[in-house]
């Protein structure tokens, strides 16, 4: 092939990719196709303009299909299992209990950002929100404090773990389609999200008051009604009977972070010659800090230590009902993967990453980008982590960038301005009582985009230096 001809078909091949992507978002935006089969359609198209056999096409497609699933698939399944078991149980609300009093009046509004941070680990962010707003509710009256400051501190907490954090799905698709660890994901999740996260708290308590005051002028409608603090001390110790310890509650959580964790680290640090330790036990904690390993543990810790008050039917139900829920996440990662496959396999992927390489521009913003463009207009932040990751990650393949702050980038920039065709929109304000569309998006629109654009400083920051 010429010279001249090679050019062509790389242009063809973009131009095709560019048409894919734009289907894709049509097809999920204004159409009744599901992003599964929007996915495979993008796939098929960019694959076809970009010169491949029809054949090698739909091989691609299978193949990254089943490679992504076979790395996380069985992941994301454990995690549903057991976030819905935490769920049902009452251990999550155990957790967010205890730490407001651990950390005591007038600092509410942290304790639930803190609890936030870690029960959106495992239990889907809406669910989890769902599931504490009654404890919002209940701290505002009996505190004194803006509801909205505690709901917003709370729905913040929950937001930027579970677009970071595995096991959540998006993340851990991310972890999967860029061939990164999944512990180094968590510990680069938590830590870029931190900034975040305060970022978002410091907004709630100044402006979750002021918003309440613009929805009474407006509407009349007040949204923090007082009670006395003892009555939520009442109500906390009469409910805490119901509830599961806080050691088991916390267990199944821990106990497979710890696991990855040591995993992780007693890998890189070995292979780094940091330390020396025995092989047994470098293998033994390659075993057991396996995220399937690791997450079957925590499942196991769940049923036994959290269902000892349920019978054998209803603990199985509740296992199937979080399976089912895994369902569409697990077609929609695996579809994602195999857009990705067809990129690399066509040398799309290639093209894009020499044009890319020449911009002036950090490479770790690409991913960022793609998925802030997707969030914006399709709305599901696990959608366009999962196209970010799909799209950028045979682009970056042959750059000098950091894998995992480029899957990261990915999940980061899906946090951007949750409006109207985002669930968790209408979950937060709903559930808090906000129906002016102005005060909704204050109330939810912008500390999603603060939380964004912390992210993106915190990101290129850090990437300077990792």
């Amino acid at each position: 092939m010429t010279e001249e001809a090679a050019g062509l078909t790389e242009i063809t091949a973009v131009v095709g990719l560019a048409a894919a992507v734009a289907l894709l978002i049509f097809l999920v935006l204004r159409t009744k196709v599901h992003a599964v089969l929007a996915l495979v359609i993008a796939a098929s198209i960019a694959g076809l303009a970009a010169g491949m056999a029809p054949a090698a096409v739909v091989e691609a497609i299978t193949t990254g299909f089943g490679a992504t699933l076979s790395t996380i698939g069985l992941v994301i399944g454990l995690g549903v299992m057991m976030g819905r078991v935490l769920e049902a149980s009452g251990a999550a609300e155990k957790l967010a209990v205890t730490l407001i009093r651990w950390l005591g009046r007038k600092r509410e509004e942290w304790a639930l950002a803190g609890a936030g941070f870690i029960i959106s680990i495992p239990i889907f962010v809406d669910s989890a929100f769902v599931i504490l707003t009654p404890l919002v509710k209940s701290l505002s009256r009996t505190s004194g404090r803006s509801l909205l400051t505690l709901g917003i501190a709370l729905a913040g907490g929950l937001t930027v773990t579970h677009h970071a954090v595995p096991p959540t799905p998006g993340p851990l698709g991310a972890a999967g389609i860029f061939g990164v660890g999944v512990g180094e994901m968590i510990l680069w999740g938590a830590i870029l999200t931190i900034p975040s996260l305060l970022c978002v708290v410091i907004y709630a308590k100044v402006m979750g008051p002021r918003i309440e005051a613009m929805i009474e002028a407006d509407t009349g409608d007040r949204l923090s009604p007082k009670e006395a603090f003892a009555e939520f001390e009442e109500r906390a110790a009469e409910r805490e009977k119901e509830l599961p310890s806080l050691a088991i509650s916390v267990m199944p959580i821990f106990a497979p972070i710890i696991l990855i964790f040591l995993n992780t680290f007693s890998t890189n640090l070995t292979e780094a010659e940091v330390i020396s330790l025995p092989d047994w036990f470098v293998q033994t904690a390659a075993f057991f800090g396996n995220p399937v390993i690791a997450l079957l543990i925590g499942v196991l810790i769940a049923i036994y230590g959290l269902t000892r008050g349920q019978d054998r039917q209803g603990t199985i139900a509740d296992l199937e009902k979080g399976v089912e829920s895994a369902g569409i996440i697990l077609l929609v990662t695996g579809a994602g993967g195999a857009l990705g496959a067809v990129l690399r396999e066509s040398g799309t992927g290639d093209a894009i990453g020499q044009w890319a390489a020449g911009l002036a521009l950090p490479a770790v913003l690409i991913p960022f980008v793609i998925a802030t463009l997707v969030r914006a207009i399709q709305g599901s932040g696990t959608v366009a982590i999962i196209t970010a990751a799909s799209i950028s990650a045979p682009i970056m393949a042959p750059m000098d960038v950091n894998m995992v702050l480029a899957a990261q980038a990915a999940c980061l920039g899906s946090m951007f301005f949750s409006y109207f065709n985002d669930s968790m929109f209408w979950v937060v304000n709903r559930m808090l009582g906000v129906t002016n569309a102005k005060h909704q998006m204050l109330t939810w629109s912008v500390p999603t985009t603060i939380a964004w654009g912390v992210s993106l400083v915190t990101l290129l920051t850090v990437s300077v230096f990792a």
